[in-house]
């Protein structure tokens, strides 16, 4: 026991887990934070706000999760699997040196265990995150809102001459939504000499001026902005037109001429700058639109992987993500193209195109309608005069912040320069549509444009008129603040601005911004004042002063009713000097002399962009009514246009609550942190109003209610993935904090009540106390009775504040009561300790209370958002815990029962109502509490939450999976190992756990022992009450799994157990062996539940990622499904015969219960493994032996699936990789044996694991362009993953067997061991694994080697087989252990069995030699050398016949490899190839079993070309040798008889039956023993040849394969395989059915001849060719001719073009000739009776025919009369299809056509193909027309006419001829006919534009029917001579 107690102090008692409450320091992107100047008495409101937006974070941490995510620093135990042994280790040491089995065993066992990885999960990959619902997304953290950025510098201005300074304003347009979307960014780039023109007028020069380059951020991109740059100049006389003309007609290269003009125009610039340098005048403009830079920038951009690393293309994607507005409709107008702001190649622009400006029209209304000119047509309508210059821009995206840039209220932003360099500004924007973002930093910014003046009427002078504009603070002159932001070139602030002047007009457009800072206390006095004067450009001679003429002010007050004024206004002008106070009026009332009679004359606009005023009536109403509670404000209170009297102010503040929801959402948004802490403040404080209490929590909880709904309903706001509202969400993580008690109330209600006593002042005060004290929902309820837990708080606390009292004014959570402890009076002694700490504590009682009273909507709503309720207590109550464990309270005294019931209550109801909304929230609310509250309470919860779950009544796979999340969801928290381990019982404290089987002495083993071992490996009661999570999982997990649909849920569940068990695995409290396998005994009932489930896993493998591609079953195509490897789908299908790897998927149908998909059957088993891995061994060897056999066999057969399932598998990455980097050596079919070997440097070892921390979120599996190195690492731990899970197999296995002396049914659990390992090592295997299998293998065969040999002969035969396939493996190490097993298995069968085995090495050999093309014989035959040595130095077996028994067989099995390497010579010629093999298999025929194997081997070569016919062919001959020995054996009606059975499918079958009785009787020892010669094993020959001639597409072939099948499937009553078997037919028939009328391609044929001495044995020989379907003459000739020419060479090789016959005399001997001729298949008349159907022509075919033309005079061809034709039939060996695809020639027939015979063949062919078109079904107007074009054509050369003229003309001279004469005419009637019916028929198929085309037809036939008739009407009297002479009639 006392162990048991370390481990427990070990697992960690209870860590200290409460949420860690941590204050986190705001990032700025400032140097400092953007605050109000100093020295002022700020405003409360802006107080809050400024305080809101400068205070820390408050973010509450779970501090252990942390920890366990990163493991990645962790190194791995050292466990280099350093294998690659390369010296030629030629015997396994101490082979036969055991003294006994368990020595033996042993020693394999430490083998095993050395060097293993601990920890299975660090090398699984890890899995897709779509279901770990218990990572929690942290919000993002608040950040100041920034669009996509661009940055834009401006290099260069230049126009044609140089003669004064210029200025440009920057700025963006949206044309789309018709709006100015930047504020403007100045620069101008003077010289020195231009700049000193304006000394007089620019004092200082501020560096920030200085700026040439702007940050322009764009929140939504729009294909329509534009950037416009607007040029000024100081002002001068004359029009605009006027000063630009020299720059039109001047030009600086023609200097010489015009060097005078430019120095007296420069001369006049520098007079006007000195007298007029403050005024400037609009001079050009030129704009270019941002979106064509961008998109062809980013068209001829090619994004590396570095771009996209730094986010290069994907982060404007990922911006888009977070944008505000998701749905909006104009958002999703955006095209991609122009989405992509963030990812362009910087750009530079030259605009050459400057328009002038025109004078009449510069207002922005203006400007928007020449950019959508320009848009249209690319240039202004109205033709605008052009300066020729140029400007040059830079553009490129803004990634990190360049250095020394400046905020738009210019602070220097981070990173800050070290040296002064020039700065870059950013530039404020104005977004084209709302952004939804609270408000982060503190801005309060003015904009003032002034828009347009009338002094139309006016009579005066005033024609050059410009604005000067002041932001005044009072009336006299100094107060005009310097607030105005400068421009380039000049001071940072200024106090006044002018705007530009245009010349001579008395009612000018402006487009000035005049952009201000506000202060931040604004009062009544604060406006602006405009004043206008007349500014003369001359200076007349009188003058001397100043150039302005006084014209008459304006002004706006800012504030009005303590709002902002913002908008357009039109205000009137005064013309004499202003009133005093005018400022306090708006300038509708002073009495002054108003110009045109108070008209409004000067339209403004003004609009300001701040964070601290709303401009919102209703929040602004609502802060100022809170405010007023806070005292310092004086009643009545003024609240916009009207007056509330202090009594009216609790009924005002509640219907401002009420309507906070109602105000618009943008405003609402930007204000969202500041409103809710003020109603947060509101439920948590009562508040004195007029000396009542009063009560606003609840309106204040409705209010929060109707907002979260508000928000969360919004179309335009985004959601997380757990559909939380991402504002709310991130206000809950980071911005919420405890409402501050209120400091000022006291005192103030002590002023205001100053007429009473102080006594009377103190009571109120108490009074006051006792009222927070009470809820703050219902002043009824009196506050918390004292429970005991209570007593005892107030005993600790009484005592400890007794002991502190001195300093409880430094104690923080004390200090804001000081009010308290210095009021006067007696009225303080009624303040103890646990009253002040009772404040505290309100906030999560009173929001509970809150949730729990609620009523109609508000319920609702609250329980719908439950997850914003249930952060928000869990916030407040952490805090709360935080505060207290400053006073370690205990944890069960934490919270009030009151509490705990409102907990209790809202848990309940949000089940039962809302459980499927908020199923996750409610999850982790619970895993919250666990660290908060009394667990048991918490457990309660749990309970209840199953019990009401379980009563719903909803579908079952989504209960399932609602509480599969809600427990993965509790059971991800810290603590659940000890709460699992150590909770005996749910509600009680951790009690001690149960002593561990293994202590207990496994020796007394009674039968209840048994039955409770057994119990522990199911899920039983016991389990379920003491491990009530696991247990509750667990339960979850088996319902999953058999509920019968393919369910979402199991996947769930499984996914859930995995990650769980990954947890621990990476959990460094489980690093010791003893942790782990306490921890592993809480899953022993996972392993029953996955042992039941073995008939649902997909064993079609996914690869070694995360499968993503999760393969069906055997409905996919077959080439694609992984190559599962044969013997496993054989011993999962229960079907044994593995003859065709994969096709046999399609016969493994049997079990289709397979419901879970590939990847999550991994999952399932890696779990499986993993509880093997680390559990009690002796309990689980306890367990095997007590296991009934049924369950053994199902174990058996989930380790089988696992050695699938966990297969290495070398992508193609990898492959490509991996070959080059370390020769991996590929052997039969790429078993990558030498997997693990690695060399030390690569990969140290620590990496040797998956970053779980790096694929949290995103699956780098997935990404298509790895580097090298990510995919050596990649295969590396792959490869470590294959071997580790195989060798637990391992392990698993050889406990079994070593129970196995105990068990009852000892053969059977030997067999199915046996059938796992050989199952093993048919999958890729690591060395390591392989050497520890041999291992095993070899004791297997010393323990139990007569049982095998006898009872498991076919698993022998594979044994023998998979030995022999190591045996010619490359690496040494495989090698030496196979000739080591294949020795032993020699030696102890010697005594009994060894015929049987050498039979069995000999056929293991023949079939490896066949199938596998990369087959090593010198490796096999160093093998064999070694086997011999073993066999020599065996000193025991010495003196038996053994050594000169193996010396035979080692020999014949030599003479097997020979014939190999003749295959060798011949693998690039697979006809050859196959001549070959059939040589062999030939060879073999008195050797049933090798000659099977061979024809095997030859179906397995033809199925890889794809030949499927042909290897179908070759297992109907297998089969006919079975059938042949089946009916020597034994005489069953069912069966077929021997060979003769087959002739229906093939004629050729006969030749099995060559082998007679005497020769060889199948009942001799090792005689077709192997497990084809039995009923079963003939049926799946034929099932797989029928499933190949299906491939084929020879269905009617099929049929007549199942023929033959179904009597034996009927003796044997096999129904379910009738059934799947008439389903095939069914299938085959409907194919056949589908293919009528249509084309079928079977084959097409060649005549083959091979001429010359270079050809050995094939001189002078003929073939007929088998090929594809669609062949054509050239693919074969090029093919042959590629694959001699390399043989050969090419000169020596000659194709022979035509198919004349070849004169041996006229070839050149030193050269190699081929004659390749196309041939059909030729049928007598006779036999067309019977091959009817397409398949019928193409079936069994021995004779084929080719034609020659030729002439008498040698010329091939000729004129009509003398060309003849020669037809030759060739007949083959054996009928086409048979077991090759090129048959020998062994009969040639030719015979000749006369010209005449060939005009009548010609003919009836034109006739059939017409007469066919005419009359197919669906008509093809097309062909039709084709085959008339040649008939009835006028232009056919050799046409039917011509022949008709040859040939018809004239009655032949010999009589000989006569009959072809006669023939060929009545051809011609047919024709004739043929063809007016075909003219008929294309009437009705020609379109209405054909028609002309028919009529040509219709004329041509007619013309060629009127030519024809009369050499058709005309016959030879000799052929028509009546035969009887008529009687003459009497007359």
């Amino acid at each position: 026991r006392s162990g048991e107690t370390t481990m427990m102090q070990e697992l960690g008692d209870f860590p200290d887990d409460d949420l860690k409450v941590e204050q986190v320091e705001k990032e700025c992107r400032t140097v400092r934070h953007s605050v109000p100047e100093d020295g002022l008495e700020l405003d409360p409101h802006v107080r809050d706000c400024v305080k809101s937006y400068i205070q820390p974070w408050l973010v509450v941490k779970s501090p252990t999760l942390a920890d366990l995510s990163d493991d990645s620093g962790r190194t791995l135990t050292s466990s280099d699997f350093d294998l690659r042994c390369l010296t030629p280790d030629q015997r396994v040491e101490g082979l036969l040196a055991w003294s006994s089995h368990e020595e033996l065993d042993r020693f394999n066992q430490e083998a095993r265990q050395g060097n293993r990885h601990p920890e299975l999960f660090a090398l699984y990959p890890p899995a897709d995150e779509e279901d770990a619902v218990e990572i929690r997304p942290i919000p993002d953290c608040p950040k100041e809102h920034t669009g996509d950025r661009i940055l834009i510098r401006c290099q260069a201005i230049k126009f044609e001459i140089e003669i004064e300074p210029l200025f440009a304003t920057m700025a963006l347009y949206d044309l789309k939504e018709k709006k100015k979307i930047s504020e403007n960014f100045y620069c101008d780039l003077n010289s020195e000499q231009y700049k000193n023109f304006l000394k007089p007028h620019t004092p200082n020069v501020d560096h920030s001026t200085l700026a040439r380059s702007a940050i322009f951020p764009i929140t939504y991109p729009s294909p329509d902005i534009y950037l416009v740059i607007k040029i000024e100049k100081v002002l001068q006389q004359g029009e605009i037109s006027d000063c630009a003309d020299p720059y039109i007609t001047l030009r600086e290269c023609d200097s010489s001429k015009n060097k005078d003009k430019l120095e007296k125009l420069r001369g006049q610039a520098e007079t006007f700058c000195q007298r007029l340098g403050r005024y400037r005048m609009p001079f050009g403009w030129a704009t270019v639109k941002i979106m064509d830079v961008i998109s062809t920038a980013a068209i001829d951009r090619d994004v590396t992987d570095s771009d996209s690393l730094k986010g290069g293309k994907s982060s404007s994607m990922d911006r888009r993500a977070q944008l505000p507005r998701r749905n909006s409709e104009r958002y999703t107008a955006i095209d991609d193209q122009f989405c992509n702001i963030a990812a362009f190649k910087p750009a530079t622009i030259t605009i050459s195109t400057i328009f002038k400006q025109e004078g009449d029209r510069l207002s922005d209304e203006d400007l928007l309608k020449f950019l959508s000119e320009i848009k249209k047509t690319s240039t202004p309508q109205r033709r605008i005069k052009i300066i020729p210059g140029s400007i040059k821009l830079d553009m490129s995206p803004v990634h990190d912040m360049p250095l020394a840039c400046l905020s738009t209220e210019l602070i220097p932003l981070i990173p800050v320069a070290e040296k002064n360099i020039r700065p870059v500004k950013e530039v404020l924007e104005f977004p084209s549509s709302e952004v939804y973002v609270p408000h982060n930093i503190y801005r309060n910014l003015l904009f003032v444009y002034p828009q347009r003046l009338n002094f139309v009427n006016r009579l005066t002078s005033a024609r050059n008129i410009t604005i000067k504009i002041q932001f005044m603070s009072g009336e006299d002159p100094a107060p005009s603040l310097p607030v105005i932001f400068g421009k380039s070139s000049g001071p940072e602030f200024l106090q006044e601005v002018y705007t530009p002047v245009t010349y001579h007009n008395k009612s000018p457009d402006f487009y000035e911004e005049v952009k201000m800072a506000l202060p931040a206390r604004l009062t009544e006095r604060h406006h602006l004042l405009f004043t206008f004067y007349h500014i003369s450009c001359q200076q007349k001679q009188n003058q001397s002063g100043s150039c302005e003429t006084l014209i008459g002010y304006s002004w706006l007050p800012i504030v009005n009713n303590d709002r902002l004024q913002t908008g357009q206004f039109c205000l009137p002008i005064a013309l004499e000097r202003l009133p005093v106070n005018y400022s306090l009026h708006t300038p509708e009332v002073p009495p002054v002399k108003w110009m045109e009679g108070h008209k409004g004359l000067f339209n403004l606009e003004v609009q300001a962009v701040s964070s601290v005023h709303t401009q919102d009536n209703h929040l602004e109403r609502f802060f100022t009514l809170c405010h007023a509670l806070e005292g310092g404000a004086t009643f009545p209170l003024r609240v916009r246009d009207e007056k509330i009297p202090e009594n009216k102010l609790e009924h005002e503040l509640k219907l401002s609550i009420i309507s906070l929801s109602s105000s618009s959402l943008e405003p609402l948004v930007l204000f969202l942190h500041l409103v809710l802490d003020k109603l947060f403040t509101l439920i948590m404080q009562p508040m004195v109003i007029a000396g009542q209490t009063a009560n606003l929590a609840q309106i204040a909880f409705e209010s929060v209610v109707s907002i979260v709904n508000s928000l969360h309903n919004s179309q335009e706001l985004n959601r997380d993935q757990q559909g939380r509202n991402c504002l709310l969400a991130t206000y809950l993580y980071w911005v919420f904090r405890l409402p501050d008690p209120p400091q000022d109330i006291i005192p103030s209600a002590e002023i205001r009540y100053s007429t009473m006593g102080r006594s009377t002042a103190a009571t109120v005060g108490s009074m006051l106390l006792q009222s927070r004290i009470r809820s703050s929902s219902n002043p009824d309820i009196p506050g918390p009775q004292m429970s005991a837990e209570d007593a005892e708080v107030k005993n600790i606390l009484s005592a400890k504040v007794r002991r502190d009292s001195l300093k409880v004014n430094s104690d923080i959570q004390f200090n804001t009561y000081r009010t308290f402890i210095t009021l006067p009076t007696e009225g303080r002694l009624s303040l103890t300790p646990l009253c002040v700490f009772c404040l505290l504590q309100q906030f999560h009682e009173e929001l509970a209370l809150q949730m729990v009273v609620s009523t109609g909507v508000c319920r609702e709503n609250a329980y719908k958002y439950a997850w914003f309720f249930f952060e928000l207590l869990v916030k407040s109550m952490a805090q709360h815990v935080s505060h207290l464990d400053k006073h370690s309270v205990p944890r069960r005294s934490r919270f009030s029962d009151r509490f705990k019931d409102d907990i209790t209550t809202i848990v309940s109801v949000v089940t039962v109502e809302q459980a499927e909304k908020v199923n996750i929230s409610l999850a982790f609310f619970l895993y919250d509490l666990l660290s908060l509250m009394d667990r048991g309470f918490v457990f309660q919860l749990v309970k209840s939450y199953c019990n009401m779950m379980s009563a719903k009544s909803m579908s079952m796979p989504t209960l399932i999976s609602m509480r599969l999340e809600f427990l993965r969801i509790l059971c991800s928290h810290e603590h659940y190992l000890n709460l699992s381990l150590f909770f005996s019982s749910p509600a009680s404290a951790p009690a001690s756990p149960c002593p561990s089987i293994s202590s207990q002495s496994s020796g007394s083993c009674s039968f209840q022992e048994q039955q409770r071992i057994l119990g522990l490996f199911e899920l039983s009661q016991e389990f379920k009450q003491q491990h009530y999570l696991t247990g509750l999982l667990l339960t979850e997990l088996s319902a999953a799994l058999d509920m019968e649909s393919e369910g979402y849920g199991n996947k769930k569940a499984i996914n859930a157990i995995y990650s769980l068990l990954c947890s621990h695995d990476l959990d460094h409290r489980c690093i010791k062996p003893e942790v782990r396998a306490k921890v592993a005994a809480l899953y022993l009932s996972l392993v029953g539940i996955i042992i039941d489930s073995t008939n649902y896993l997909d064993f079609t493998v996914s690869d070694t990622r995360g499968g993503k591609n999760k393969t069906g079953g055997p409905e996919d195509d077959l080439e694609n499904v992984p190559p599962i490897n044969q013997s496993v789908a054989m011993a999962i299908a229960g079907n044994p015969f593995n003859t065709l790897g994969r096709n046999v998927l399609v016969s493994m149908q049997g079990k289709s219960v397979a419901t879970l998909a590939a990847d999550t059957s991994r999952h399932l088993l890696v779990c499986f493994l993993w509880v093997m891995k680390n559990a009690d061994k002796s309990l689980i060897q306890r367990w095997t032996i007590d296991m009934p056999p049924s369950q053994l066999n199902k174990l058996l057969e989930l380790l089988t699936i696992c050695v699938s399932c966990f297969e290495y598998r070398v992508s193609l990455h990898a492959k490509r990789f991996i070959i080059v980097k370390r020769q991996y050596l590929s052997v039969f079919g790429n078993i990558l044996e030498s997997l693990t070997g690695m060399d030390r440097t690569v990969g140290q070892r620590e990496h040797l694991r998956w970053r779980k921390d790096l694929t949290q979120w995103r699956q780098t599996n997935d990404r298509q362009d790895k580097t090298k190195a990510e995919l050596d690492q990649e295969a590396l731990i792959s490869g470590n993953l294959a071997t580790e899970t195989n060798l637990i197999v391992l392990d698993l296995l050889e406990t079994i067997l070593q129970a196995v002396p105990l068990a009852e049914c000892k053969d059977s659990v030997v067999g199915g061991v046996l059938k796992v390992l050989l199952h093993s090592l048919t999958c890729n295997q690591s060395t390591t694994f392989l050497s520890h299998t041999f291992s095993t293998l070899r004791s297997l065969v010393v323990k139990f080697g007569d049982l095998l040999f006898e009872e498991e002969a076919e698993q022998c035969a594979d044994l023998c087989q998979k030995v022999l396939q190591y045996c010619s493996s490359p690496v040494d190490e495989n090698r030496s252990q196979a000739c080591a097993t294949l020795y032993l298995i020699m030696r102890y069968s010697y005594s009994n069995n060894f015929s049987r085995v050498k039979m069995q090495v000999t056929m293991s050999l023949a079939s490896l030699v066949g199938k596998s093309s990369d087959f090593q014989e010198e490796y096999l035959r160093r093998s064999l050398r070694t086997i011999l040595a073993y066999a020599e130095e065996d000193t025991e077996m010495q003196n038996t016949q053994l050594p000169s028994q193996v010396d035979e067989l080692l020999r014949n099995l030599n003479s097997i490899l020979s014939d190999t390497v003749k295959m060798r010579e011949f693998q690039e010629d697979p006809e050859m190839l196959m001549d070959l093999m059939y040589r062999i298999a030939k060879g073999y025929q008195t050797s049933p079993d090798l000659r099977l194997t061979w024809l095997q081997n030859m179906a397995e070569k033809h199925n890889n070309r794809k030949c499927y016919t042909e290897s179908a062919m070759c297992l109907v001959h297998a089969a006919a040798l079975v059938a042949e020995y089946l009916s020597m054996l034994e005489d069953h009606k069912y069966l077929p008889v021997g060979s003769v059975t087959f002739q229906n499918i093939s004629p050729n079958v006969l030749e099995e039956s060559a082998v007679s009785d005497d020769i060889l009787s199948p009942d001799e020892d090792g005689v077709c023993s192997g497990r084809y010669f039995t009923e079963s094993g003939l049926v799946g020959l034929l099932e797989q040849a029928a499933e190949l001639f299906s491939n084929g597409g020879l269905y009617e072939a099929v049929n007549e394969v199942y023929k033959i099948i179904i009597p034996i499937l009927e003796a044997h009553r096999d129904f379910r395989k009738l059934a799947s078997t008439h389903d095939k037919l069914q299938r085959a028939f409907d194919n056949i059915i589908q293919k009528v009328g249509h084309k079928r391609m079977f084959g097409t044929y060649f005549r083959v001849g091979f001429y010359g001495a270079k050809f050995g044995d094939l001189d002078e020989r003929e073939f007929i060719y088998k090929e594809p379907g669609i062949t054509h003459l050239p693919e074969i000739s090029h093919r042959l001719e590629n694959f001699y020419s390399q043989c050969f060479g090419e000169e020596t090789l000659v194709m022979i073009k035509d198919s004349t016959p070849v004169d041996r005399k006229q070839l050149n001997p030193n050269k190699a000739y081929i004659q390749i001729t196309y041939v059909e298949p030729f049928f007598d008349d006779y036999e067309m009776k019977d091959r009817m159907t397409n398949f019928e022509k193409n079936f069994n075919l021995r004779r084929f025919m080719y034609t020659t033309p030729f002439t008498k005079s040698g010329r091939p061809r000729g004129e009509l009369n003398e060309q003849y034709k020669r037809k030759t039939i060739l007949t083959t060996m054996h009928a086409f299809p048979y077991v090759k695809t090129r048959i020998n020639v062994i009969q040639k027939e030719e015979f000749d056509l006369t010209p005449i015979e060939v005009a009548i063949e010609d003919m009836q062919k034109k006739t059939r193909e017409l007469a066919v078109a005419t009359h197919r079904e669906q008509p093809d107007a097309k062909m039709l027309q084709m085959l008339l074009q040649g008939s009835v054509g006028t232009t056919v050369n050799q046409g039917p006419l011509e022949v008709a003229q040859v040939f018809l003309n004239e009655i032949p001279a010999d009589p000989k001829l006569f009959r072809h004469h006669n023939k060929l005419r009545l051809c011609f009637k047919e024709f004739i006919m043929r063809c007016g019916e075909a003219v008929e028929k294309n009437k009705h198929l020609i379109t209405f534009d054909q028609k002309e085309y028919q009529q040509e037809l219709k004329k041509n036939y007619n013309r060629l029917r009127e030519s024809l008739r009369p050499m058709l009407e005309r016959k030879i009297p000799e052929l028509y001579k009546p035969i009887i002479r008529p009687r003459l009639e009497n007359r």
